[in-house]
């Protein structure tokens, strides 16, 4: 117990410049340390293949499996499917009501997906083939439309963690319809159906395919974003 009186002595009757320099040292501020685990984590530079083989070939795509090293330092073996990429093509009717224009949708079986799914027209680009004239291409073929005005909307991967495929969506506007040229194995109903019921059946659940989620939604969002309800609804059922 005397030697605790004594130190709390100390502290009581330390000397003015004791008591300076223990008041500078309680207001300086400390720089806390940080562990290399806590400190700010960037990604820079582009990853390296080390080596690569082809394990299937189709006349869609083809697979490889690759030895990577990536720009964080990981090293590993990645499967990829590899993809030329597709066009996917936003058909847009404004001539008939600019208010709520008409949307070009498709609806056709998808064995993948083991249903009958509400789309966009679109397709693979062939190699070699421009984009705007693989827009062009498709929409005849799938839809019997054609299009006077082509513009570039967006452009994503489809799903980057194992497919390169890259999806570009055109606008295509001033349209002129005709006869469809689909292929041997394509059965396709299209319906050109109102923006404001389209939203609907996004919002309802009733269109579950990724680009035509992202392609109409990007559109309505630059484009004024509500249209006017009480459009013609479309007669394009659902599927489900």
């Amino acid at each position: 117990m005397a030697r605790t009186s004594k130190q709390t002595s100390f502290r009581t009757h330390s000397s003015p410049a004791s008591s300076r320099r223990a008041s500078a040292g309680r207001t300086q501020k400390r720089t806390p340390k940080t562990s290399p685990a806590s400190r700010p984590f960037k990604l820079t530079g582009r990853g390296q293949t080390v080596s690569s083989k082809t394990v299937y070939s189709s006349k869609t795509f083809w697979v490889t499996q690759d030895e990577v090293r990536e720009p964080c330092g990981v090293e590993a073996t990645r499967e990829v499917i590899r993809h030329n990429g597709s066009v996917v093509v936003l058909a847009v009717d404004k001539e008939t009501n600019p208010k709520d224009p008409g949307i070009l949708l498709i609806r056709q079986y998808r064995h993948a997906a083991g249903k009958i799914l509400i789309e966009l027209p679109a397709g693979r680009i062939e190699p070699g083939e421009k984009l705007i004239p693989a827009g062009k291409r498709e929409l005849l073929e799938e839809t019997g439309y054609r299009a006077r005005r082509w513009s570039r909307h967006a452009n994503y991967y489809a799903s980057p963690g194992f497919l390169t495929e890259t999806m570009t969506i055109l606008l295509a506007e001033g349209l002129s319809q005709g006869e469809a040229e689909p292929e041997e194995d394509e059965k396709i109903e299209v319906q050109m159906t109102p923006l404001s019921e389209v939203i609907r059946l996004i919002h309802s659940g009733k269109i579950e395919d990724g680009k035509t989620l992202i392609g109409v939604l990007l559109y309505h969002s630059l484009h004024g974003g509500k249209p006017q309800a009480g459009g013609k609804k479309s007669r394009l059922p659902t599927g489900r």
